[in-house]
C-alpha cells in the first residue's frame, strides 16, 4: 500500500470525524491535518502489535494495518506542547532521547540549538537511577578530554597515549551528549518509548515526566504525555520535533521575560531604598 493511496483514502475518514460535526472545538484544522498526513504521522502498526490500551487512538484498519486517528494525535500534541512550554518556562531541564537512525540527527540538531542534554546513540543504563555515579563518570570524561587537548599526556609514551585515546573514545560512546546533564532532568522527551523502555522505566521510577512520540505498541500508562504517531519515519519524527522546537523556543522566551520582570522588580526595590 503506497503512501499516496493511504493518504487518498484517509481524507474521507477524517472528514467523518471532523470535530465541528460533533459540536466540539476544532482542534484539527484542515491545514494541520494535511501536514500530518504528508508527514506520514498516521501510519500505525499491524493490528496484532497494537497495545490494547492504544486502541483508543486507532481510526480504522486497512489491510491489517491500524491507522492512527490524527484528531487524537492533534489533541495529545497540544497538551504535550503546553506541558513542555511550562517546564522550560520554569527553568526545567529536558533530556532528549532518540537513538534510532531516523531520529538521531534531528535530535542532535535540536539539542545543540538549545544546549540540551541528549542520548542519540545508546541509552547508558542508570543515567537517572544511578545519577550520582554517572555524573562522576561524565566529569571524569570531561577532565580526560580537556587534559588530552591541553597536552597533559605528551610526556607519556606513545602506547600510553594510545590507551588514553581509546579510553576517551569509549567514554564518548557512552556519554556523548550528556555533558549538559548537570542535574536530574525535569522531563524526558523520547522518540519511541518502546525502543527506549529502559529510559521510560528509569523516569517512571523517579517520577520524571515523559513526553513521547509513540506508535501503537506502547503502554500509554507509562508515558505522561504520549503523542500517538509514526515513530519510525524520518518525516514523521521531523514533524514532531519541529513542533517541539517551537514549544521550547516559546518556553525559553517566556522564561526570559519572567527573569527580566524579576530583575526589574529587584532593581525597583533597590532604588526605593
Amino acid at each position: 500500500m503506497t503512501g499516496s493511496a493511504v493518504s487518498f483514502t484517509i481524507f474521507p475518514m477524517l472528514s467523518d470525524l471532523a470535530p465541528e460535526k460533533n459540536n466540539q472545538t476544532n482542534l484539527y484544522p484542515g491545514e494541520a491535518s494535511r501536514e500530518m498526513i504528508e508527514a506520514g504521522v498516521f501510519y500505525g502498526l499491524r493490528s496484532s502489535k497494537t497495545h490494547p490500551r492504544m486502541r483508543q487512538y486507532v481510526l480504522a484498519s486497512r489491510g491489517g494495518i491500524d491507522i492512527i486517528n490524527l484528531l487524537k494525535t492533534a489533541e495529545k500534541l497540544e497538551k504535550a506542547l503546553g506541558f513542555l512550554k511550562e517546564v522550560v518556562k520554569n527553568g526545567g531541564l529536558v533530556l532528549l532521547v532518540g537513538t534510532q537512525p531516523a531520529a538521531e540527527e534531528s535530535v542532535l540538531e535540536l539539542a545543540k540549538k538549545f544546549g540540551l542534554p541528549y542520548a542519540r546513540e545508546r541509552w547508558p543504563g542508570g543515567i537517572l537511577t544511578n545519577f550520582k555515579v554517572i555524573s562522576k563518570r561524565i566529569e571524569y570524561f570531561q577532565k580526560l578530554k580537556a587534559d588530552f587537548a591541553a597536552g597533559a599526556f605528551l610526556k607519556y609514551t606513545k602506547k600510553e597515549r594510545l590507551g588514553v585515546e581509546r579510553e576517551i573514545e569509549r567514554l564518548r560512546e557512552l556519554f556523548e551528549g550528556l555533558e549538559n546533564l548537570t542535574r536530574e532532568p525535569n522531563a524526558l522527551l523520547i522518540i519511541d518509548p518502546v525502543l527506549h523502555r529502559t529510559a521510560v522505566r528509569e523516569a517512571n521510577r523517579l517520577k520524571i515526566p515523559v513526553i513521547a512520540l509513540s506508535n501503537l505498541d506502547a503502554d500509554p500508562n507509562e508515558v505522561e504525555c504520549l503523542v500517538p504517531g509514526n515513530d519510525s519515519s524520518r518525516t514523521s519524527i521531523n514533524w514532531f520535533l519541529g513542533k517541539i522546537e517551537t514549544a521550547i523556543s516559546e518556553g525559553t522566551s517566556a522564561r526570559r521575560e519572567v527573569k527580566e520582570k524579576e530583575e526589574a522588580a529587584v532593581a525597583a526595590v533597590k532604588n526605593e531604598k
